[in-house]
């Protein structure tokens, strides 16, 4: 019979501690790789707003009453990260958790009658931070140990480096690096110098006594530089003055700017970090002028006022204030300007003469009458009750006159005023009925925001694009509510609105210019400034947050001379360069009566010109003026025949006898043309209207596209009288011509068209064509 086999007892020992050490590796393989909770989430964070630049504005309180932000470990100083390290744990990447040599030093010391040390590790001091222990006991400190390792099982040495310096203890409520580094040196953990590192460094040990920056922290601070000088011996920062004194902010300099913008976008947005697009500069200069014009104007009650600035290259909000000062509590200044919503008066006007032009009910010199009218129960008054009369599109907007927007509200097909604002975004409008023809005066309410994204539209292309706050949000393409001709020929109205100063427009000869447009609510209770200032979108309100009315809150006498205040100053801050808007390819400038708004014929004495958009602007030949036969003798219409000897030709203005009856009760009458008594017989008008006789009709042209100079020739015949002939595709001009000549062309696109021809007595001929392109 075999003797047993007898395994020694250590093999057998051996053979137990491989397993169970294989066990253990992998329950910490299965740890580390098991999802863990961020540690970024075992405390509450405070919220951070910052300026374009990185300047804070605001840093508030996280829920548990701390000033506590959270980076990560990239976003912290090198020299720091080395400092904290040299200071706390240098042996931090070498350990697991614990460093038993240390302890033992620092009990020894401790419990030997020595000074008291401490021998935590970083992984130590976190565990004691996240689990609120009181480690001063045996107990507690083993209890910590142990945390400690199940910290380092868990989490990467990067992950447990990261959370120890976003919630090391800083001084009364501030932990964390960042957190410290921005108030106390108003500046992020990125930025810090050595001296700074160094400081922060030591703060955690004591941060009650260090967290004030005086004696005690300065004793640390030295103490760890030559340290940091004996172990870094060559590094290049060690010739600068880093013994001399830190100076450091305290928690009661915490910068509080821009407040307005700061509580907006903390109520909107959401995040630890909200990087804005706000420029400090431009804050500022925004705030000045608005402190200094509310101070100069008080004995006028005028106490408060608002602004908001765009920029147009992206629709970034680069300043905003809400009120004339936020802690004064007799104007209610904690409330937002920017975002209350009041009654908009006449900057509306712009954008219902753009659906005007768009439409093709006028351009810009096209006449329109400001008379007393009625437009079924309502009869609109004008600002100053007086009427002028007929006047140019562009000058009843410059000027704001009230009757003519009116009458182009009245006009208006699909879409109105009213679908131009609910596509807009304009908040909380009532029905449309409710408003009627009165929401061309600003019968709505609007907040300045909504009309600086309106004005945002005007310094572009006719799209509406959302306002930028964060950096991180993207400029969207936009829907189109405007075309880009007409936002460009209102910005062109716009730009010749008179200065409320006096001055000319460019004063300084400045690049920018301003299209600007003012508005006074009914009652005065608002007073209103918005427009285009080079790149820039600026609106400006000035009145009272609780209504009260005052005559002074009118817009060119209150909100206009604070807005070019802030307009004047805007090319000294922005030195970027900028191109003035070009005109877009589908406008087209041609000549125009001015008394009338038409093309001119013979008679007319003063021509203008005016931007038109070819097949959508109104455009026909003026009869305003007209020459009448005056008998020499009696003074008389001459009657046909007459004898050229005895007879004169003067020309009169045709006006309506509504006009002329204005003209008459301004003081201003025109000269009436003498009455009509001949006998009206065959009348040679209709054989001295043009003839067209090229191209034929009821015959189809065709042109090659491999032939693009061939033209088709358009030719007409026109009266002894006329002179000058304009022909038209569709109501398009194509172009003008002495009397019998051919005018050449070659049309876009095949198909029919309307094809006219008037002379310059504003007789008429038309006729269709049709036309074919073969390759």
């Amino acid at each position: 019979m075999a003797a047993p086999v007898v395994t020694r007892p250590w093999r057998r020992r051996l053979r137990r501690l491989g397993w169970s050490c294989l066990l253990l590796a992998l329950l910490l393989l299965a740890l580390r790789l098991w999802p863990q909770p961020p540690l970024r989430e075992a405390a509450p964070l405070s919220r951070v707003v910052l300026a374009e630049d990185g300047a804070l504005l605001r840093l508030t309180l996280a829920s548990d009453g701390q000033y506590r932000l959270w980076v990560p470990l990239e976003r912290f100083a090198p020299s720091l990260i080395e400092a904290m390290l040299l200071k706390e744990d240098r042996h931090f990447f070498r350990h697991p958790g614990v460093n038993p040599a240390a302890l033992l030093r620092a009990a020894r010391e401790t419990w030997g009658g020595g000074m008291r040390q401490g021998g935590s590790t970083l992984s130590m001091q976190l565990a004691r931070r996240l689990y609120g222990l009181d480690s001063r006991n045996v107990p507690g400190k083993l209890q910590q140990i142990g945390l400690a390792l199940w910290l380092e099982a868990r989490y990467s040495k990067r992950d447990i480096l990261e959370a120890y310096l976003n919630l090391a203890p800083m001084g009364g409520n501030i932990e964390g690096m960042e957190s410290a580094s921005r108030i106390y040196f108003n500046k992020p953990a990125a930025e810090l110098s050595l001296a700074e590192s160094l400081a922060l460094a030591v703060i955690p040990q004591q941060p009650g006594r260090r967290g004030h920056f005086g004696p005690s922290l300065d004793r640390a601070r030295l103490a760890l530089l030559a340290e940091w000088r004996r172990v870094y011996p060559h590094d290049a920062r060690n010739s600068a003055p880093l013994e001399l004194p830190v100076s450091a902010r305290s928690r009661a300099q915490l910068p509080f700017r821009a407040p307005h913008f700061a509580e907006l976008l903390l109520a909107r947005h959401s995040g630890a970090e909200l990087h804005s697009t706000l420029s400090a500069p431009l804050q500022q200069q925004l705030e000045r002028q608005i402190a200094q014009f509310v101070a100069q104007n008080r004995a006028r009650g005028i106490e408060n006022a608002s602004a908001l600035l765009i920029d147009s290259r992206d629709q970034s909000v680069k300043a905003l204030v809400g009120s004339a000062d936020y802690f004064s509590t007799a104007i209610h200044g904690q409330v937002n300007g920017v975002t209350a919503r009041r009654s908009p008066g006449s900057t509306l006007k712009p954008f219902l003469y753009g659906l005007a032009i768009d439409q093709g009910l006028i351009h810009p010199q096209s006449i329109l009458k400001d008379t007393p009218s009625a437009f079924g129960p309502y009869q609109p008054e004008n600002f100053d009750g007086s009427f002028v009369g007929p006047l140019s599109a562009r000058d009843a907007l410059i000027r704001s006159r009230n009757v003519p927007a009116v009458w182009l509200a009245s006009q208006l097909r699909t879409p109105n005023l009213y679908a131009l604002l609910q596509r807009s975004g304009v908040r909380g409008l009532r029905g449309e009925e409710f408003y009627g023809l009165g929401l061309a005066l600003g019968a709505a309410e609007v907040s300045s925001e909504e009309l600086g994204r309106l004005y945002l539209m005007l310094a572009g292309d006719g799209r509406l694009r959302p306002l930028r706050y964060l950096q991180e949000q993207q400029s969207a393409p936009g829907e189109a509510l405007l075309s880009a001709e007409a936002t460009f020929m209102l910005r062109d109205m716009l730009a010749a609105t008179p200065r409320p100063d006096g001055l000319p427009a460019d004063p300084r000869n400045a690049p920018w210019p301003v299209a600007w447009k003012t508005g006074t609510s009914w009652g005065f209770h608002d007073a209103w400034s918005a427009g285009v200032v080079g790149p820039y979108v600026l609106v400006v309100w000035v009145g009272n947050f609780d209504a009260r009315p005052n005559p002074a809150f009118v817009g060119i006498r209150s909100a206009a001379p604070l807005f070019f205040r802030i307009a004047d100053g805007l090319p000294l801050l922005d030195r970027r360069s900028w191109q003035p808007p070009v005109p877009p390819p589908g406008l087209s400038r041609v000549d125009i009566c001015s008394a009338s708004g038409d093309l001119p014929n013979r008679w007319c004495p003063r021509i203008t010109s005016s931007w038109f958009i070819p097949g959508v602007s109104p455009i026909r030949v003026s009869t305003l003026h007209r020459p009448v036969p005056i008998d020499i003798q009696t003074g008389q219409r001459a009657c046909p025949p007459f004898d050229a000897t005895k007879v004169r030709e003067e020309v009169f203005e045709f006006w309506p006898s509504d006009l002329q009856a204005l003209f008459n009760a301004a003081g201003l009458p025109r000269r009436s043309p003498p009455a009509d008594h001949c006998e009206q017989s065959a009348s040679p008008a209709a054989d001295a209207a043009p003839r067209i006789r090229s191209p034929l009709s009821r015959v189809t042209y065709s042109l090659r596209l491999s032939q693009p100079d061939e033209t088709i020739a358009l030719n007409a015949s026109a009266g002894g009288d006329a002179r000058r002939l304009y022909w038209f595709a569709d109501q398009r001009l194509l172009g003008e011509v002495p009397a019998g000549r051919v005018l050449d062309w070659r049309p876009e696109r095949a198909g029919r068209y309307q094809l006219s021809v008037s002379d310059d007595l504003g007789r008429s001929a038309q006729r269709i064509l049709d036309v074919e392109i073969l390759p």
